[in-house]
């Protein structure tokens, strides 16, 4: 009898032939066989888990459930060599997988896959070191918990804006914070990665160990191997003033005119705004006001304070307190979809186009199921590029002052899933359309921030010039393409 090469690598756990005599639903019940060789080649720092058990629900789980897939099992990783062992079982037998860490992407197939997935979840460490002022953080957390740990220490990290996010896909992708306007982004301020490559070896990479592999992981994403730990600058935090308004659609003119004022008078860095134009059966205004301390200076928000509101939860508050007054996971466990466009400023022209888009689409859209859509506009200084002087593979380009931009749609039944996935790509396209009429001339050559482009987005459209670069590092530290084996965005 012939077995087929699978079966040969992997040694099964049952009979070759006892398998081939089972009806296709006993099959089905069996586990899969490379989840079993998985299961007797790691350690006891990890686990292994089914269908019907807790822990596979939990890996599995996204933010987005049109992000989640029925995997064969979730592997819960729990040591740097166990990943390794991992990637050594996938690479030989060509088995696509998952990498899983705070479960927010919203294109499906990121990190999510119907065959092997990790799940980061069990890489939890937080250490802070007063000496180098740095934090060694885990790629299985999100960043409620890093704020939570690091608070009591008085110090914090460039890290999500809103609750939920992943600490790993955040980071990889670029991470935009409140904090950037300061410092930079997330990559700008890793000073190393631990990163299990596909042969197995567990690295420290920094730019003075592998200053290529150091480019590459700096917005590169998961191309390189898979990332189980980061080490970044941490700054002194005290209490934060901010929060979140709701307005009414009718006073979108006031904010609008709040908002233009912001982005021309404003140029403390420790202010930052997030402005969401949303429809929900109708049109309604989110303002996210930050500033990195107790209190206010006079007169940055006195414009968007004075506009009258349904709600609001302006305070002075924990960091901790203020990103998880956002309530994203209210919508956690509808479907979902970000897609982004560069822009380099907000003139009113656009902002006329940004506020028709929610209306045309937020009406189209609302007999397929529609939660809602919303257009977010995220204001930093034109100099948050500059803080870092080395190259990242995100963003390609640091004299470009274009401004990062999501578009974000939530419904409820799978059946319109390509009709929100063609309006979030032609609405996009319209944006970028009627800047470049306004002569934003620039955007030619901004690109688009990788971890809000929806799937099918050219890599040359996020990674420009600095692509071939990348291309030549994926091939000499993962020649066999084994990471290409996961989901995400590939070189």
């Amino acid at each position: 009898m012939l077995l087929s090469r699978r079966a040969l690598l992997v040694g099964l756990w049952v009979p070759v032939v006892a398998i081939g005599n089972k009806s296709p639903e006993q099959r089905r019940a069996l586990p899969d066989a490379i989840c079993v060789q998985i299961a007797q080649a790691i350690s006891s720092a990890s686990g292994v888990f089914y269908p019907g058990d807790p822990l596979y629900e939990k890996g599995i789980f996204h933010y987005a459930i049109s992000s989640t897939q029925q995997s064969k099992c979730v592997v819960e990783a729990g040591s740097p060599a166990d990943v390794g062992k991992m990637l050594g079982i996938l690479g030989r037998t060509r088995t696509p997988f998952a990498v899983k860490g705070g479960g927010h992407a919203t294109n499906p197939g990121f990190s999510s896959t119907p065959d092997v997935h990790i799940s980061m979840y069990r890489f939890s460490e937080i250490k802070y070191n007063a000496t180098s002022q740095t934090a060694d953080i885990g790629a299985g957390l999100i960043w409620d918990d890093v704020y939570a740990a690091l608070e009591p220490l008085g110090v914090n990290v460039l890290g999500g804006r809103v609750t939920g996010i992943g600490v790993a896909g955040f980071t990889l992708g670029g991470g935009y914070s409140w904090k950037t306007n300061q410092y930079g982004l997330a990559v700008d301020n890793v000073v190393a990665f631990e990163l299990v490559k596909v042969d197995g070896q567990v690295v420290i990479v920094t730019h003075a160990s592998d200053p290529e592999l150091f480019f590459g992981l700096k917005g590169g994403q998961n191309n390189f191997g898979i990332v189980t730990k980061f080490t970044l600058k941490a700054f002194p935090e005290t209490q934060v003033w901010g929060g979140s308004i709701i307005n009414l659609g009718s006073t979108i003119p006031d904010i609008k005119a709040a908002t233009a004022n912001f982005q021309t008078s404003v140029t403390d860095p420790k202010a930052a705004i997030i402005i969401s134009y949303s429809y929900m059966a109708a049109v309604i205004a989110v303002q996210q006001l930050f500033y990195d301390a107790p209190t206010r200076p006079p007169g940055i928000f006195d414009d968007f304070l004075a506009i009258p509101s349904i709600q609001s939860d302006i305070s002075t508050r924990s960091f901790l307190s203020l990103v998880q007054s956002t309530q994203v996971n209210a919508t956690a466990g509808i479907r979902g979809l970000y897609n982004g466009v560069p822009i380099l400023a907000l003139t009113p022209g656009l902002s006329d186009v940004l506020l028709n888009e929610t209306m045309f689409w937020g009406a189209a859209l609302s007999d397929k199921s529609e939660s809602f859509v919303a257009y977010d506009i995220e204001l930093f200084l034109p100099s948050i590029y500059s803080h870092n002087p080395d190259k990242t593979a995100f963003p390609p380009v640091r004299d470009i002052p274009f401004q990062p931009f999501n578009i974000a749609y939530a419904w409820n039944s799978s059946e319109f899933d390509p009709d929100f996935h063609d309006a979030v790509v032609a609405s996009a396209a319209h944006i970028r359309k009627a800047a470049l009429a306004e002569g934003q001339t620039q955007l030619v050559h901004a690109p688009n921030y990788p971890n809000y482009a929806v799937a099918g987005t050219p890599l040359v459209d996020m990674y420009g010039v600095n692509l071939p670069a990348l291309q030549v590092l994926k091939a000499r530290v993962d020649p066999e393409n084994v990471m290409g084996l996961a989901g995400g965005w590939k070189f």
